[in-house]
């Protein structure tokens, strides 16, 4: 489960400071758990200012002719390196706006860091291979991060107050559109559980037979 949170300085109109816990769960429509499904959290009171925390580096790995992980997240100023860890050349390409790369890399090599400078998500895919494919999503919510594979995703010492949440998955249907629910988690612990309808996988099987190039 990876987590992404904004510490945030809350001001209530009675001078208390009061947090909680936000449990989600993400099934699909069989109840099955999702995994790689991003959740945004964003306050909708005006509950004060936030402090940015210095850009990351995150690696996406080119492992077993695959993408890995198939989503990460990111906040507007973080870099990506992709990395091939595969004995196989690969490509990796995006013609998003948000950010245009395209690179080879040969086994073993890793590329330079590139900068995700705005919000938005960005499909990155592979040439050589064309069931690889990656999604980095770029988000300013204070409080964002992706399901684990058994579908969880958890925020501690969350201020009281009135939320967004909205989740969203590369294989979500009506396609590009996220669930969005307006919650108010209270104090102690809240459970959420969130159904997405899913489409199929589109990374399909692996490439074996271009594994020579």
């Amino acid at each position: 489960m990876s987590i992404r949170p904004l510490p945030l300085l809350l001001l209530l109109s009675a001078g208390i400071c009061r947090a909680g816990t936000l449990e989600v769960r993400i099934n699909d429509a069989k109840g099955s758990a999702v995994a790689d499904a991003v959740l945004t959290l964003t306050p909708l009171d005006n509950t004060g200012n936030g402090i940015k925390p210095a850009p990351e580096v995150r690696q996406i790995d080119q492992r077993d002719e695959r993408f890995v992980p198939y989503v990460e997240v990111f906040k507007p100023g973080d870099q990506v390196v992709f990395h091939n860890s595969d004995g196989t050349q690969h490509h990796a390409y995006s013609f998003a706006p948000e950010a245009t790369f395209e690179m080879v890399l040969k086994p073993g090599e890793a590329s330079q860091p590139i900068t995700l400078p705005n919000s938005g998500t960005i499909a990155v895919g592979c040439n050589i291979h064309d069931n690889m494919i990656t999604y980095l999503v770029v988000s300013e919510a204070p409080w964002f991060g992706r399901s684990s594979e058994d579908g969880h995703w958890r925020v501690d010492d969350l201020p009281a107050g009135r939320y967004r949440l909205t989740a969203w998955h590369p294989q979500i249907r009506p396609a590009g559109k996220p669930l969005v629910r307006e919650i108010d988690p209270g104090d102690g612990t809240s459970k959420i559980e969130l159904t997405l309808e899913l489409g199929p996988d589109p990374r399909g099987e692996h490439d074996r037979e271009r594994l020579d190039y």
